[in-house]
């Protein structure tokens, strides 16, 4: 009978595997945070059109339910400390949280779980990864939506201000963080 791998391990190694899995994390974060940067603001909503949503997927796609959870809690956790992650047009922090688009950034760790979730399900084929992709668009915007009807106070100008202007974005982002990750994986042949 063999042990597992993680008996196996000395503790040395544990420790370069835990370090390692840490800046994957860190790394993930400061990923959306750049991600965040690259931003359009839209006269007529409050919630700017921005490549955040590409990098939560490509995110939870690539590493996973657990690291992928995990990388936007500290993104999350990043922001509410002050740190300049969120998008540069809003004020920032808590207060960006508790705005327009607080919605969507707060199921931001459930929508990279989600996605890392279905990735691990079967095999990592590029129609997987975009049922992923679509089903964790699906939890973002019914998050944001759900926020932006509490802030507008009407359904049918939540969806005005949240959704309809970004529908073909959000397709186009499922379909590149697919593309990238199932090319990622057929490039490298190994697990990450």
């Amino acid at each position: 009978m063999t042990r597992p791998m993680t008996q196996a391990l000395t503790p040395a190694d544990r420790a370069l595997t835990w370090a390692q899995q840490a800046a994957l994390v860190a790394g993930a974060s400061i990923f959306v945070a750049l991600c965040a940067r690259v931003t359009l603001p839209l006269p007529f909503t409050p919630v700017p059109l921005t490549m955040q949503n590409f990098g939560v997927l490509l995110v939870g796609l690539m590493l996973g339910r657990r690291r992928g959870f995990a990388a936007l809690t500290l993104y999350l956790a990043e922001g509410l400390a002050g740190m300049p992650v969120f998008n540069p047009t809003g004020p920032g922090g808590l207060a960006q949280l508790l705005g327009p688009t607080g919605g969507y950034r707060i199921s931001y760790p459930f929508v990279a779980a989600l996605a890392g979730w279905i990735m691990e399900r079967g095999p990592r084929t590029f129609f997987r990864a975009v049922a992923a992709g679509v089903l964790a668009e699906t939890l973002l915007f019914a998050s944001g939506i759900s926020w932006l009807v509490v802030f507008t106070h009407s359904f049918a100008k939540a969806l005005r201000f949240g959704f309809y202007w970004f529908v073909f974005a959000e397709i186009i982002k499922v379909m590149l963080a697919s593309g990238i990750t199932t090319g990622w994986r057929r490039v490298r042949k190994v697990e990450i």
